[in-house]
């Protein structure tokens, strides 16, 4: 980092640290970053309500007072938000940027940066991008993945997001894509506007879990849900639609796989029922519904003996989740999208949503012997080194911080 004093306001996650895309991001950030003297980053979190910030739940976090705390460094600020559907979200990226504003204000922060994460407040992205000018700062997007296509979302809000992506993208001094298919996509869709656009993705890391095959605690989970060592497939990330579960459990049923599919996920318990009365998974002994794992180590150990990794992500950009499954397991089975075959290229196997084609991939996953399986895991560990790790991408933030 240059001798140039830099603040970064990060503004749009819930939390530092749970599975969300820009949780994750977040939290390496900090950590890679934490010893840099002239980079000072501030963290706007959920007080309440889903994914919401628990400073217990992460190592080395101190509560300051109520609404306050420290990491890597790191000042966090937790905000209260009502409880009021889809527009809490909005809700809370706008009274983050009012706080932000203040914040700047008040502390007189030089060379401020709020960095805005995903496109939820387009109707108010002029009024704070002029405010945040007036104050000598900068206004940075990351515009996520086509939060208009989630399947979660009614029509209307749906028409929202896609507005909301527009004025965000129209008005913000520079995106930082982490795809360059969401590049591509912002330049072309928005040329009018002639969008500053960089690509930086999302890390991850390749170094093996500090926890032994035997650990005492990776075993227990194994007993805890029925799971052989080596004999299990995982997928890891939240429940919704868009990841397409529907798909990887029919398929899993129709597979002949030995197996277990052990499902890392937050239960969304309308979805899973109404799921399980279309599918009936709940009959099938082999598909585990495992709840969540914070333990950053245990997690790494449970895909690293994992047989195969399943992701079914649709619309984001650059997935931490499938990053870190490339780090880690073996055996990649990824759903067919550009976002995916762009990060994992030939490092994985693909599948799409044809009848009988993910079953069919299962099969021959199971037949692979133990030179093919290393062979893929070889390939999608340096894919990672490659072009995807921490400090890689740690690095491409701090030079784009130091041109502000």
């Amino acid at each position: 980092m240059s001798e140039i004093e830099v603040n970064v306001i990060l503004v749009g996650a819930k939390s530092i640290g749970q599975y969300g895309g820009y949780e994750s991001f977040i939290n390496k950030l900090l950590e890679y970053h934490k010893d840099e003297e002239n980079l000072h980053y501030y963290v706007y979190c959920k007080a309440n309500g889903s994914g919401c910030m628990d400073i217990g739940k992460l190592p080395g976090a101190k509560a300051v007072n109520e609404t306050e705390f420290m990491y890597c460094n790191a000042r966090g600020f937790l905000l209260h938000v009502p409880q009021i559907g889809a527009a809490q979200a909005i809700y809370y990226d706008v009274k983050a940027l009012s706080e932000a504003c203040k914040l700047i204000k008040r502390e007189q922060l030089k060379n401020p940066i709020v960095y805005i994460m995903a496109c939820r407040i387009g109707p108010f992205m002029n009024h704070f991008v002029k405010k945040i000018h007036a104050l000598g700062g900068k206004v940075y997007l990351n515009p996520d993945g086509h939060e208009w296509m989630r399947a979660k979302w009614s029509a209307p809000v749906r028409k929202y997001w896609k507005e909301s992506e527009r004025m965000m993208v129209k008005y913000a001094d520079l995106s930082i894509c982490d795809s360059k298919n969401i590049e591509k996509y912002i330049q072309k869709e928005y040329a009018g506007y002639k969008p500053k656009t960089t690509f930086i993705a999302y890390g991850s890391e390749t170094t093996p879990s500090t926890m032994k095959d035997n650990d005492p605690k990776y075993i227990s989970w194994l007993d805890e849900h029925g799971l052989r060592d080596g004999e299990y497939y995982i997928s890891v990330g939240r429940f919704v639609p868009e990841n397409n579960f529907e798909t990887m459990i029919r398929e899993f049923m129709k597979s002949h796989s030995t197996k277990d599919f052990a499902i890392i996920t937050t239960k969304d318990e309308k979805f899973l029922n109404a799921l399980d009365e279309k599918l009936h998974f709940s009959q099938d002994k082999r598909i585990k519904f495992v709840g969540t794992v914070y333990d950053q180590e245990l997690l790494k150990k449970i895909r690293e003996r994992a047989y195969g990794y399943f992701h079914g992500h649709s619309v984001g950009g650059t997935n931490p989740s499938l990053l870190e499954a490339l780090g880690s397991t073996k055996l990649n089975l990824l759903y067919d999208v550009g976002f995916n075959r762009e990060v994992a290229e030939d490092a994985a196997l693909y599948w799409t949503l044809e009848d009988g084609d993910l079953a069919k991939l299962i099969d021959q996953s199971d037949s692979m012997d133990e030179e093919e399986l290393e062979e893929m895991g070889q390939k999608a560990k340096q894919r990672i080194k490659d072009e995807y790790s921490w400090q890689y991408i740690c690095d491409k933030y701090t030079k784009v911080w130091e041109k502000n």
